[in-house]
């Protein structure tokens, strides 16, 4: 049996995206496992709370929204972009030494390209700050080898409990390492369960409490946690998301053609599955296929056979 997500338009399935699926309870264990989620996937941007969480033991001095920034796919919003350069002046730095690519933002009232307008400057903004506060090298704060980079694979491979399967380059230039789906619901779990006093609880705490600012003021990533107080997402490139709730409840989610529109669904069909759910989530299942501006379909999880 597969895992898809159909878009179904006039009663008719014109699209499948196939996906592969992991939830685990409040002890641990599978609810539900669909597909490999034992082998080396590309989690990109879902990372971001375990660079953060590397970048806290090394001295970054964040809390509140910078903090939450920094674990942040933003959609470059004005409040996103002015936050990004308070950190970088924190540190006595600038939106030059940035090293991620120009962008244009995906907030569509925002017309201006640069750096500091990229979904993932608040990331590089904290990365930055780490290096001045150690002294490390900035010019070279994205190679691989360097003490910042080095920093993070340790947090990564201690949190997910497993050896990192292979590295690669991230779409923001940043070091991508390659784990299993259950490895990054390890370590989601971990921020979820950590000491009231420790690093990943503030990261999974500040998350929590700023929704709009690890993502954006209209994405759906905020409407989950909004709908579902206790509850932490992270969404990543070519259809990846990771949620942790506050008692060790995790699931992830990964589309197998990237499609980003598949994520909600199958993340509320994910929440579902282990007991979360609240009258907001459920407005959040329902995904219309539109035609000529109405209603004509829906996107529906399901299971069929191959």
């Amino acid at each position: 049996m597969a895992l898809v997500v159909e878009v179904v338009r006039s009663g008719f399935v014109e699209s499948r995206h196939e996906a592969r699926m992991l939830a685990l309870d409040a002890v641990g264990s599978p609810v539900e496992v669909h597909g490999a989620v034992h082998v080396p996937a590309s989690p990109r941007s879902a990372m971001k709370p375990l660079q953060v969480l590397a970048m806290l033991r090394n001295g970054l001095d964040l809390a509140g929204e910078p903090l939450a920034l920094a674990c942040a796919s933003h959609a470059g919003e004005p409040y996103h972009v002015e936050g990004v350069r308070k950190i970088l002046a924190g540190a006595g730095l600038d939106e030059a030494v940035l090293r991620c690519p120009e962008d244009y933002p995906e907030d569509r009232q925002v017309t201006e390209r640069g750096r500091v307008h990229m979904n993932c400057s608040g990331k590089h903004a904290a990365m930055l700050a780490t290096c001045v506060v150690n002294g490390w090298p900035t010019a070279s704060y994205l190679e691989v080898t360097h003490p910042l980079q080095r920093a993070v694979r340790a947090t990564v491979e201690e949190l997910t409990g497993e050896r990192i399967a292979a590295s690669g380059v991230d779409g923001c230039g940043a070091p991508l390492f390659f784990v299993s789906m259950l490895g990054v619901a390890r370590a989601f779990r971990s921020l979820a369960l950590g000491a009231g006093d420790s690093r990943e609880r503030a990261v999974f705490d500040t998350m929590r409490a700023h929704p709009e600012w690890t993502s954006g003021t209209h994405r759906h990533e905020a409407a989950l946690m909004r709908a579902l107080p206790g509850l932490m997402v992270k969404a990543g490139a070519e259809g990846f998301q990771a949620f942790a709730f506050q008692d060790g409840r995790v699931g992830v989610i990964k589309v197998e053609d990237g499609s980003a529109r598949a994520r909600t669904p199958l993340t509320v069909a994910a929440l579902r599955s282990l007991g979360l759910t609240s009258p907001a989530l459920d407005a959040l299942a329902v995904h219309h296929v539109t035609g000529g501006g109405e209603p004509v379909g829906e996107l529906r999880v399901r299971t069929v056979q191959r």
